[in-house]
């Protein structure tokens, strides 16, 4: 019965999300990506200068590496717009923290630790979400916010389960920097093999007063393969992390304003803040999970 109820709620909340296409745009950001590789990369003879892609990938492979090595954990306001089947849902503002994993050879001595707390829009304000790699039972711990939180249980889901996955493109375990930058490598070097991909890279912008160094690319020809016509990626030049990422599907016709796949913030992002378990404990004082 409780299952029931959750998935009700959740339902009602996809619809207002659905129909709240006029929330304000956040100020100073545009869009994302997630999860990146070990894939091979092939580079330029020595003689010649790096194309703007083989410079970013160059670029985001060493904000992988420091990533793995240097952050430990960090805290963001995490903003992020995602369109599921045909409806691109608003602009979710949620509190971040999260702790890397950390691998000492095979072995998980640090597992990933998430806790988001949704502060807008209304419709989702105060449900918050919490998951630990490795413990209980593998499953997230959620409950919702508002006047519902108050009748609503809190529920424990797979993270590739249907609730949970209910209005998102990815799961939770694959949410973090980390993981954001594997992806981008990725697709950077998918685009790589094509004859008619164009990047552009232009440094001094600035998202949210951080200096960045913005990376496009364009893939114009439409592939089965392919997950975006453009994408934009924000470097922030002192941490060397990517802060905003966003992708475009193609456009109808040539002059059709590009429509947003999936766009991820990281503002406010503050490195190595000491979080702890306690961080990731559902019995928190702090939360309302129980």
């Amino acid at each position: 019965m409780q299952r029931r109820q959750f998935f009700a709620l959740l339902g009602s909340l996809a619809a207002l999300s659905a129909a709240d296409q006029s929330f304000a745009k956040p100020p100073h950001l545009v869009e994302p990506v997630h999860r990146v590789a070990n894939a091979p990369s092939i580079a330029p003879p020595a003689n010649e200068p790096l194309s703007p892609l083989d410079d970013a990938l160059q670029r985001a492979r060493r904000s992988l590496a420091h990533c793995k090595e240097s952050v430990t954990d960090y805290t963001a306001l995490l903003i992020k717009r995602e369109r599921v089947g045909d409806v691109l849902g608003p602009h979710e503002y949620m509190t971040a923290k999260i702790r890397c994993r950390k691998l000492d050879g095979d072995q998980v001595i640090q597992p990933l630790s998430v806790y988001l707390g949704f502060v807008k829009p209304a419709s989702i304000k105060g449900r918050e979400v919490l998951y630990v790699e490795g413990r209980n039972d593998g499953n997230l711990i959620a409950h919702e916010g508002g006047f519902r939180g108050k009748f609503l249980p809190t529920v424990n889901l797979p993270p590739n389960g249907t609730l949970a996955m209910r209005g998102q493109r990815y799961p939770m375990t694959e949410i973090g920097l980390q993981n954001l930058l594997v992806k981008l490598i990725e697709r950077g070097e998918q685009a790589k093999q094509l004859d008619d991909v164009q990047a552009e890279l232009r440094p001094g912008v600035k998202i949210n007063n951080r200096p960045c160094t913005l990376l496009t690319v364009t893939q114009p020809t439409k592939r089965p393969e392919l997950e975006f016509y453009q994408a934009k990626i924000y470097m922030d030049d002192e941490l060397n992390l990517p802060i905003r990422y966003i992708a475009y599907d193609w456009p109808e016709q040539s002059d059709t304003k590009l429509q947003v796949i999936e766009e991820y913030n990281y503002l406010n992002l503050k490195l190595n803040v000491g979080l702890t378990d306690a961080d990731f404990d559902a019995n928190n004082s702090s939360y309302s999970f129980y």
